[in-house]
């Protein structure tokens, strides 16, 4: 089961990797330009580091381990969920700001979506800092599962701390997918919302079924299901909001052009 896990987190990082080298050498391009590019190279580093954080829930665990790989994800995955909200913020404002003497063009600027994933970043890492410093999670041994076994394991800590990290990272998730839906059908041929849509959705059902599926086993199988629930919302962040943009990149090139962007928008 480990060797699966190293394998398939490896394979997300060498895919991830790959398409951030497709943006960097197409930075100038309209397609990487939209939205911000920033953003994009700010979204790819953390799945890269979601698909790392896989190989803390590996092996036998330790006090270290367990602090690491409890807070590690939900860092993680705040700092991503907050660049999909900012990036999805971007597409309202500026459509907005289209309309003559509009107030929202005073919040077109760069400080926008830096500030967004910064506080919206931030907020998680202090409810971290607070659980590691009340009640941090650590080495369990487990006696009364099995009666001829002992399992070595994380406990939480604070239940109540483990909750409202995974709650307000679950919180970040449904108000970026509200807001992309709401924005999905405006007008603007640069509009990514549909696929942030996506990506919202399926992270939602993955988090929304491992709840329960985590509280019901024990051992090996406890860890596998938030190794999976890892694995599967950081390649469902990639797919839905990164390779349609690849396809084009690669496949579709005449679409990647100031003029046929131009034109859709007009349309």
């Amino acid at each position: 089961m480990a060797y699966v896990f190293s394998g398939v987190s490896v394979f997300g990082c060498l895919v991830t990797g790959f398409i951030f080298l497709i943006f960097i050498t197409y930075r100038h391009t309209p397609i990487v330009k939209a939205n911000n590019r920033n953003l994009s190279y700010v979204l790819l580093v953390f799945i890269i580091l979601s698909f790392l954080s896989v190989f803390l829930f590996l092996g036998r665990p330790n006090d270290v381990t367990c602090r690491l790989r409890e807070t590690s994800f939900g860092i993680f995955f705040s700092v991503a969920i907050s660049s999909l909200l900012a990036k999805t913020v971007i597409v309202c404002v500026a459509f907005k700001s289209t309309k003559p003497g509009s107030p929202w063009r005073k919040w077109l600027s760069v400080k926008l979506p830096h500030t967004i994933v910064l506080l919206c970043s931030s907020l998680q890492v202090v409810l971290c800092v607070i659980w590691l410093s009340i009640s941090p999670p650590f080495q369990d041994l487990d006696t009364q599962s099995y009666p001829d076994k002992i399992i070595i394991q994380c406990n939480e800590g604070s239940d109540i701390c483990f909750y409202s990290m995974l709650g307000y990272m679950g919180l970040l998730a449904a108000v970026s997918f509200v807001l992309a839906f709401m924005v999905r059908t405006l007008p603007d041929s640069f509009n990514e919302a549909k696929y942030i849509t996506f990506s919202m959705l399926l992270f939602c059902s993955v988090w929304i079924s491992m709840i329960p599926a985590y509280l019901s086993t024990r051992g090996k199988y406890m860890v596998a299901v938030e190794i999976f629930a890892v694995i599967v919302s950081s390649a469902g962040l990639l797919a839905c909001v990164f390779f349609p943009k690849c396809f084009i990149i690669l496949f579709k090139s005449e679409m990647n052009k100031n003029t046929d962007l131009l034109r859709k928008r007009k349309e």
